[in-house]
């Protein structure tokens, strides 16, 4: 079979499943592809670092962690194109990979065919590139997308994953209004036991962390009747 220019690309699948590994592997090697395959987030994180793949296919049930936890991960410094291949087919699952930056959602179970031609249809959109830069401004408050790290002025500013994540989506995000419901759906995906109450407590820990006056606050901004937003 002669290859096509979307051929011989690199593909790293992650799936917790050995059999569906071996499967689908197998397959799109057949189709052309170059496949490197890991069980987890963790390990995936270090296959896109040392030998950065054309494209991710994702499954999101995974023995260390959600998936989807993984594309904000990847999103967070880098337009990887990320396919999620998943057995999860609820409307709102599908919609959370794609607003969290999947580049397609498909379900299990579908043909090598099938999933080959995705893959040449996300390749074909622009192989994703690195996000040159790695920093958010807000104020005098840097946020390190690489280094998870937060900064006001030249003092690093303790975070938990949780307000880090909820920051970095605010800033990300910046003068854009978010309702709490929209809020938790998007950083705290997955989750069992949320509440809105949970937004408004994190909120609150953040201008504590960060504001000049927590009372009166400069940057994170309540929007009467409908949430919260970050104002540069």
């Amino acid at each position: 079979m002669a290859l096509s220019s979307y051929d011989s690309k690199k593909v790293l699948l992650v799936d917790d499943d050995k059999n569906t590994r071996i499967a689908i592997s197998t397959g799109l090697r057949r189709e052309g592809f170059l496949v490197c395959e890991v069980e987890g987030i963790k390990k995936a994180s270090l296959a896109i670092k040392k030998n950065r793949p054309d494209v991710v296919i994702l499954d999101l049930s995974l023995p260390d962690g959600d998936g989807l936890d993984l594309i904000k991960e990847i999103r967070s410094t880098d337009m990887l194109p990320v396919i999620v291949c998943s057995g999860r087919n609820s409307e709102n699952e599908k919609v959370a990979g794609l607003e969290l930056g999947a580049d397609d959602y498909i379900t299990k179970p579908l043909s090598i065919k099938e999933m080959a031609s995705r893959i040449r249809t996300v390749l074909r959109r622009g192989v994703g590139m690195p996000i040159i830069t790695n920093n958010l401004q807000l104020g005098d408050i840097t946020i390190d997308a690489e280094k998870k790290e937060v900064k006001k002025g030249s003092n690093i500013i303790d975070l938990t994953n949780k307000e880090y994540d909820l920051l970095f989506f605010l800033v990300k995000n910046a003068k854009k209004e978010f309702s709490r419901e929209e809020l938790l759906n998007h950083v705290w995906i997955n989750k069992k036991d949320r509440s809105v109450a949970t937004v408004t407590e994190h909120v609150r820990r953040l201008r504590n962390k960060l504001e000049e006056d927590p009372a009166s606050p400069r940057y994170l901004c309540a929007v009467r009747g409908v949430g919260y937003r970050a104002m540069p």
